[in-house]
């Protein structure tokens, strides 16, 4: 799964006319802003791709704190859009304790949970959501800009998803649910307008990126991480 992203960032930076260069860091030594600060000083955008598990997870979330406070272009996928949803939730909306019911199931604020029809469905198994699913794209949104189109297909593969309880908080305080799957409200895809590139996306853009084809949302992350770069000049 890091090999399709890898080969998305460099379809993206063909298709930018650049060269994507790569640091690989180690989630678990980004142990507070002071260590990220180190790992991320003279990099131009951050990523953070999906997987399972617990392993590192805070370190992800200081990585996603990091570049949203630094305005450094940041593109989640899969899990790494549910860590930028839970940094949100602690460091902007107050919930110290937010978390994703796969790490805390009986947790107050969890702002990445089961679907309601998952409920009693677990050990693991039928649980997850596999394959193509539409996405209505909001108008006038950095996402809309990126596809042109007013509905797209992605491809997902995951258990956990945003916990619609709390999308009337993260839209009042600047988190924008962007993208909708219109048979079952399901969010796919989170933006902060006010940022140069703030992005995560439920579904994996990754599957469906080639080299005569990138994606479009690679394109413009990466984009945006030449821009960054050109301003710090």
């Amino acid at each position: 799964a890091y090999l399709s992203v890898m080969e998305s960032l460099y379809h993206a930076g063909f298709e930018n006319d650049s060269q994507v260069e790569i640091r690989w860091v180690e989630s678990e030594d980004l142990t507070d802003q002071a260590a990220c600060k180190e790992a991320f000083t003279d990099v131009d955008g951050i990523i953070v791709p999906g997987g399972f598990g617990d392993r590192g997870i805070e370190g992800m979330i200081q990585a996603a704190q990091y570049a949203r406070e630094n305005h450094v272009p940041y593109f989640g996928i899969c899990l790494g859009m549910q860590i930028m949803v839970m940094e949100f939730a602690r460091n902007v909306l107050g919930y110290a304790d937010a978390n994703s019911s796969e790490f805390t199931p009986d947790g107050k604020h969890n702002v990445i949970a089961l679907m309601a029809d998952q409920q009693g469905n677990i050990p693991k198994g039928g649980t997850m959501r596999l394959g193509k699913y539409p996405c209505t794209v909001l108008p006038g949104t950095k996402m809309a800009e990126c596809y042109g189109e007013a509905e797209i297909w992605e491809r997902h593969r995951h258990r956990y998803e945003f916990n619609n309880s709390f999308k009337d908080a993260y839209e009042a305080a600047g988190m924008k649910c962007v993208g909708i799957n219109p048979e079952s409200d399901l969010v796919e895809i989170v933006e902060i307008p006010a940022l140069k590139w703030f992005v995560g996306t439920q579904f994996h853009p990754e599957y469906s990126s080639t080299v005569l084809h990138p994606h479009p949302l690679f394109v413009a992350f990466v984009k945006a991480a030449i821009e960054n770069e050109n301003e710090k000049k």
